[in-house]
């Protein structure tokens, strides 16, 4: 599993591209392995996925029972929108229209990491979804992170 660290501001062109920052290209895994861009579970925005992470990814979605009906309306609804890109020679991404639409992104965007996956969000939509209005970060990180601890990696 590759770490992925960073969050960059770029644009969108008329025609769906955008230049991924060289810091953040530097950090991907094989390029000439290709990427897979789906629309997030829980937000507004696109997921680029390392095929080598989308294929760990479909190792645990292949483990799931299609003949359960919850399974089967998961599978659909998680592939829905799923696209094949890849990086081309002069650095840009094509996002296709229907993703570009799903996440309502316009013309500023911003890419951040997800630990092993980046995220494309329209720039105004990102800034609402930090924001905090929703919840006290500090409470979110109590809740989930309150409990892991004796690892022996110094982080609390």
């Amino acid at each position: 599993m590759s770490n992925i660290i960073g969050t960059y501001e770029c644009k969108i062109d008329a025609k769906g591209r955008l230049m991924v920052p060289a810091p953040l290209k530097k950090q991907l895994p094989s390029l000439g392995d290709g990427f897979v861009l789906k629309r997030s579970v829980f937000d507004k925005c696109v997921e680029l996925w390392p095929k080598s992470e989308w294929d760990m990814m479909m190792l645990k979605i292949n483990g799931l029972n299609r003949f359960v009906k919850k399974n089967n309306d998961f599978i659909r609804k998680f592939m829905a929108g799923v696209k094949m890109v890849e990086i081309d020679d002069a650095g840009r991404l094509l996002i296709t229209k229907d993703l570009i639409d799903f996440a309502g992104i316009s013309k500023d965007l911003v890419l951040t990491s997800k630990v092993n996956i980046i995220e494309i969000w329209d720039k105004d939509l990102y800034e609402q979804s930090i924001s905090g209005d929703d919840m006290d970060f500090a409470d979110l990180a109590e809740e989930v992170m309150g409990n892991l601890n004796g690892d022996g990696n110094g982080i609390s």
